[in-house]
């Protein structure tokens, strides 16, 4: 076990001793097992198999150290902006775990140089330094402990490196700002898949591109859908401010197409036969005398002299001689005061009689 200068001085290999004070000026510790360290450093292009002949690289380390990179910044992003809610909280330490910001890191400390890899897949592999980067959190973890893994993150990264507060309040979403312009706008806006492939190391590479009202926009690739399409968003909204003559296309694409929604649908012809040429039997209607005047309460009201017609003859005949039968007998209605005997023989009276 290595814990000086001292000890790594008495390596016999040279490139031993570089990698310890490589790794030294990483974390600011001495590796106690390199053998962690070497492992994440190791891309799977190489193709390094052990004495098992399974293949050895940083893949399984990648995976532990981006789990305790969650950890440990949600952890940092949690004490240092007390109050904020989750969803603040979530999108700051996405940012700054995001493999944009580890692949940065990952140059600016000189990992990049470090990784054991083919040319060709370091070339292309835009995430290789970002990868290494969590790989190598990975083995700290293994070879130090979580805590070790946390003075990193706060004593090395976000107070040497990263400004947390510029970080925070930085919007670096260009997929949703793209969005965002195209609902002020009215426009229609979509993202189409252009191509779907895979690289030499069977790594997934996605190109999408932008279009706005049917105007092609650009495109970008990525080794996720989401890269290609933030990468795709980037470059149109440039081309937005920078190509007056791509936006006029835009918004004249736009007039066409709202000039059609606004444009009014015919009704579609009826295709039933109308028999207008029949006259009805029965039909004919009386003239009706005018009204006089409707009500609030929509009752029509006639003339004294007047009474209305319903068109037939026989029907207002028997509904004039129903009133007639139907109308109250009001002589029974006096003023004069009646005794309990007289109303009773007044009754009785009237029963007889019918």
């Amino acid at each position: 076990m290595l814990n000086n200068l001292w000890d790594i001085i008495k390596l016999p290999f040279r490139k031993e001793k570089e990698l310890y004070i490589s790794i030294h000026d990483i974390f600011g510790v001495y590796p106690r097992n390199i053998t962690f360290y070497k492992q994440a450093l190791m891309h799977k292009s190489i193709m390094h198999r052990n004495e098992k002949g399974k293949p050895v690289n940083n893949e399984r380390l990648e995976f532990l150290g981006d789990a305790i990179l969650d950890a440990v910044v949600g952890d940092i992003v949690f004490v240092h902006f007390p109050g904020k809610r989750e969803g603040f909280l979530t999108n700051t330490r996405s940012k700054l775990v995001q493999r944009e910001t580890l692949n940065k890191l990952a140059q600016e400390m000189g990992i990049n140089q470090l990784i054991m890899s083919s040319g060709h897949s370091f070339s292309h592999n835009s995430y290789l330094g970002g990868n290494a980067f969590e790989a190598l959190v990975g083995a700290l973890y293994l070879d130090r402990g979580y805590d070790a893994c946390m003075k990193f993150m706060k004593k090395r990264i976000l107070a040497q490196m990263i400004n947390i507060d510029k970080v925070a309040y930085k919007e670096v979403n260009f997929k949703s700002k793209l969005i965002e312009w195209s609902q002020k706008n009215r426009v229609k806006l979509s993202f189409e898949l252009v191509t779907q492939s895979k690289d030499k190391n069977g790594s997934p590479i996605f190109s999408y591109q932008v279009v706005i009202e049917g105007v092609e926009g650009c495109t970008g690739k990525g080794f996720s859908k989401k890269e290609s399409q933030q990468q795709a968003s980037k470059l149109t909204l440039e081309r937005l401010k920078k190509e007056p003559q791509f936006i006029d296309a835009v918004f004249e694409a736009k007039g066409k197409r709202t000039k059609m929604e606004e444009e009014p649908v015919n009704l579609v012809p009826d295709t039933e036969e109308k028999m207008d040429f029949i006259i009805p039997q029965g039909d004919v209607q009386q003239p009706q005398e005018e009204e006089k005047h409707v009500t609030a309460f929509k009752e029509k009201v006639y003339s004294e002299n007047s009474q209305p017609q319903s068109g037939n003859a026989a029907a207002d005949s028997r509904k004039t001689a129903d009133d007639e039968n139907e109308e109250f007998d009001l002589s029974d209605i006096s003023a004069q005061p009646q005794s309990r005997e007289e109303i009773i023989a007044a009754a009785e009276e009237q029963a007889f009689k019918e």
